[in-house]
This record gives C-alpha cells, structure tokens and sequence, in this order.
C-alpha cells in the first residue's frame, strides 16, 4: 500500500473515529440522562421497544448499507469522468427507494399496535403497550431522514469529504439529549421519542443536504426503473434487506427476548450494551467507515495483494480493544456508578448492568473486527454471501439465546450476543482469506492470540491490584469510584505500553508515541 493512500485512509479514519468516539461519548451522555429520568424501569424497556420497527423500516430500505452499496456506483462514474451519470443514478435512487420508504412507514403507523405484539412478546402491561406504540408512531418517520441522509453522505464520501457526515451521529445524540431534557418534565421518556424525529432531521437530513449541495448535487424526480444502476442498486441491497446483519440482529434479538426478563432488564441490557459499543465504534466502525471507499477503490484496480495487505494491518490495529475491553471488565462496577448511578437509577441496577457489561466485553473485539472484514465483500461487489452467510449464523445463534435465557437470565443474553459476534466473524475472515487467497492472514491470527493472552495476564494483574491494593477505597461513592478508575487505568496504560515494547509489538509502540508527543505539545517546556 502506497505512503500516499495510507496518509489518505489515516486522515479519514482520523475523522471519523473522532466522530464516532464523540457520538459514543454523547451516546452515553444520552443514556445516563435517560437512567437519570426513567432509571431502569418498565418505561425505559417500553421506549427501547418502539425502536423496533423503525429499525425494521431502516433496515428494508438498507438506509446503513448506502454508502456501502451506492459508493461503488457512483464512484465509477467518478473514476470514468461521467458524473452527470452518477447524478441521474443518485435521482433515480432517492425517488424511488424514498417512496417506497414512505409508503411502509404509513402502513407500518396504521397497524403498530399488531406489529408491537409481535416483536415484543414480553410486554404485556396495557400501559406499557400503549406507551411503546405511541412512541414508536413519533420515531418512525425519522427512518425517511436517516435514508436520504444516507444518500447524501454516501456521495461526500465518494467525493472523499469526511466532515459534515462525522457530524450526523453528533447532532442526531444531542437532538435526542435535548427532546428529553426540555420535554421530560411534561412528557417523561416520551421527550426522548420527539428528540430521536429532530435529531435525525437536523444531524442525519438537513446538514448533509447542504453537503451533498457543496459537492455538486444534482437531483430530480425520476421513476425510471428500468435503468441499469437501479438494477445494480437493487441487486446488491436486496440481500442486504434480506439478510440479518451483525448489529440489527444483535439489538433485535436482545430487545426481543429482553422483552420477557422482568421490566427493568432489558433497561440495563440497553446500558451496558451501549458502553460496550463505545470500543467496538471507536475501533471498529469509524476505521470500517474510512477505510471502505479505498479499499473498494483498490479491489476496482484489482490491487487484491494491496487490498488484502490493508485489511490485515487494520484488523491487528483493531485488536488493540482487547485489552482496553479487559481494563473495562475489571472496573465495571465503577464504570456503571460513575455513568448511570443517580436520580432514578439505583445500586441494585448499577449491579445488574455492570455484571451483564462483562458478557457484552467478551465479544467486543469481535463487533470490531465484523464492520472491517464484511467491507471487504462489499468492496468486491459481493452483497449476497455474506448476508447469506450472517442470516443462517444468527437463526443458528437463535436456540443459544433462547437457553441462555433461561440458565443466565439477562447475562445469558448478552453471553449469546457475544458469542455469535465471535463465530461470525473468525468464520467470515476465513472464507475471506480462501476466497482472495490472503496469505498472511496466519500472522494476524497469531497476532490476536497474544494479545488476548497478554490482556489476559494484565487483568488478572488489575483485578488483584483493585481488590488488594485499593481495598481501602470504598467504590460504593462516586469519589471512590473516580480514585479507583483513575488508579486502575494508569497502572493499566504503564502495562500495556511495557507490554508492548517487551513483546515489540509496534501498534502499541505507535499508540505510545502519539500519546507521549500530545503530553509534549500540551507541555512545550
């Protein structure tokens, strides 16, 4: 890989990591302000339930798929100098799939009372019922914004701009934020619900049309279905719509058979989800999100040895959330208290969602890993295997929830969330690397066994450190918790630095570096 495509692919990633970092930050601002105001209560479980079908409806429409299917497309005409094409292509798209889009939200508004009572079986409470279906009737046309929006952002970056997209997630989290503040006196989580509609009309709609327009939109009405990159389009999305992908199915299945634990539950399965994504975005997601357009862009110039060097030097970059997932498992509790204990949350659900956190961790490096290698098939053009391929790996994980549920209770479903990220992604890595015959794909493998066993014997190491050594501090308070964490995490980073240079292991050394050069420059003398 070229020096000049790989300062490329770091700006980028350097965005949009710091985008999703913030956007995860923000998240839990957004979850903490929502424990404070419906704490881990039937209401909480009633509005993380009327995301539901929305999900659904975005999900049809393949609305988180758009940069990954529409990219390729319009980045050909790009490449050929025939971008009023991708124009008429981008018109033909957003007219139809949008339509489409709002009729299934109309019908979806008619009958959510019927669709409610099947996704979410486990609530049977009148109350909650009729607060889930109200709730999801003000989400639902937030799904038309995230679509269109999609379209706009997919274009910037095939146009290789980062920065209003990057704000999206940003804005979308404050409108959430602030729909709850402002309304949740008068409305209680309700507020929330109205945040969601705004949000995604400001961060995901409003401000990336004016992207779109700053890179040269153009766009008319155009029903013309028999072009052929609306055939293109569809081909490569239906298997998407039909498939289930790692992160629809794995909310979807946690909210549906967290709809059965008792209320409150599926609150905190919530909780401690989002703070396990906040390392699973961070290292994940925004390196997947940077890193596609160039490596689609390599496998179109049937660079396969390049494309494949690439994919290997992410995945042992990503593989340094392993160890930050340990230090997380270990300060767990101080983790949850310090974020969500107050107002209406409670210790007994700080210890609750904390004990359900470690079982989410396990898999973290896992979600991580699948947004990076699944990109690889898409760049290729390759829609259908592996959505073929994650349908049947999650219809198969389906009886490890059900069981789980019931020996673990709530643990047990998130145990069964980790563990079918797991399968998934080392099984989809390794057809990729017999089907573009990655022959140093062994070295990354290698790579992650020692960082799991090096991780390993640091959280040993802090476990003992946080029980013996700090015994004193009582991590009941939030002051306390503050010292441990604080204590904990820099004994951590002094071991994860020594343990990078005596086993020589250079993205740590390169992690070191960055850090070592920001202290200087905030202390010039």
């Amino acid at each position: 890989m070229s020096k000049s495509l790989f300062k490329k692919v770091s700006i980028a990633s350097l965005i949009m990591m710091s985008s999703v970092f913030l956007s995860r930050v923000i998240g839990i601002f957004r979850e903490a302000v929502i424990a404070h105001i419906g704490g881990a209560t039937g209401e909480v479980d009633a509005y993380l339930v009327a995301f539901l079908i929305p999900d659904i409806l975005n999900h049809i429409v393949a609305s988180g798929f758009l940069s990954i299917t529409f990219i390729p497309i319009f980045s050909h005409y790009l490449a050929t100098n025939e971008e009023e094409k991708g124009w008429e292509a981008f018109s033909i798209i957003l007219t139809c799939f949008g339509i489409l889009l709002l009729l299934i939200i109309i019908i979806a508004f008619i009958f959510t009372p019927e669709f409610i009572a099947i996704i979410a079986p486990g609530i049977k409470e009148p109350a909650l019922q009729k607060s889930a279906i109200r709730m999801t009737r003000i989400i639902m046309p937030a799904q038309f914004f995230f679509f269109a929006g999609g379209l706009f952002m997919a274009v910037q970056f095939a146009k290789e701009r980062f920065f209003l997209p990057a704000l999206a997630p940003l804005l979308y989290n404050i409108g959430i934020i602030t729909g709850g503040i402002l309304l949740g006196s008068w409305l209680g989580i309700e507020g929330f619900s109205w945040g969601v509609l705004a949000g995604a009309f400001v961060g995901n709609f409003a401000i990336q049309y004016f992207g779109a327009r700053k890179v040269g939109m153009r766009f008319r009405l155009s029903f013309n279905l028999k072009h052929p990159d609306f055939k293109k389009y569809f081909l490569l999305t239906l298997p998407l719509i039909i498939g289930l992908t790692m992160m629809f199915s794995s909310e979807f299945l946690f909210k549906f058979f967290g709809s059965f634990m008792p209320r409150g539950d599926l609150a905190c399965l919530n909780y401690s989800f989002r703070v396990m994504m906040i390392l699973a975005g961070f290292f994940g997601q925004a390196i997947g999100m940077a890193m596609y357009p160039f490596m689609a862009k390599l496998i179109a110039e049937n660079k396969i040895s390049e494309s494949n060097s690439l994919l290997n030097n992410i995945l042992r970059l990503i593989s340094m959330v392993i160890p930050f997932s340990v230090l997380m498992m270990v300060l767990r509790h101080e983790i949850i208290l310090i974020l969500f204990q107050h107002g209406k949350f409670d210790a007994a659900a700080t210890e609750l969602t904390s004990q359900i956190l470690i079982f989410f961790l396990i898999g973290v490096f896992a979600f991580s890993a699948q947004t990076v290698v699944v990109r690889g098939y898409y760049a290729m053009g390759n829609t259908l295997f592996p959505a073929v391929f994650m349908t049947v790996a999650v219809l198969l994980s389906i009886p490890l929830y059900f069981y789980a549920m019931h020996i673990m209770g709530a643990r047990g479903i998130a145990l069964a969330v980790s563990l079918s990220a797991i399968f998934q992604v080392i099984l989809l890595y390794g057809l990729w690397n017999k089907r573009s015959k990655n022959k140093e794909s062994h070295s990354v493998y290698f790579f992650y066994i020692k960082i799991i066993v090096i991780s390993m014997v640091i959280g040993v190491f802090l476990e003992w450190f946080k029980s013996k050594a700090l015994c004193g501090i009582d991590s009941g308070t939030f002051a306390g918790s503050i010292a441990v964490l604080a204590l904990t995490g820099t004994v951590f980073l002094v071991l994860f630095f020594m343990g990078g240079y005596i086993f020589k292991i250079k993205e740590i050394a390169e992690i070191k570096n960055s850090f070592v050069k920001k202290i200087k420059a905030l202390f010039p003398q």
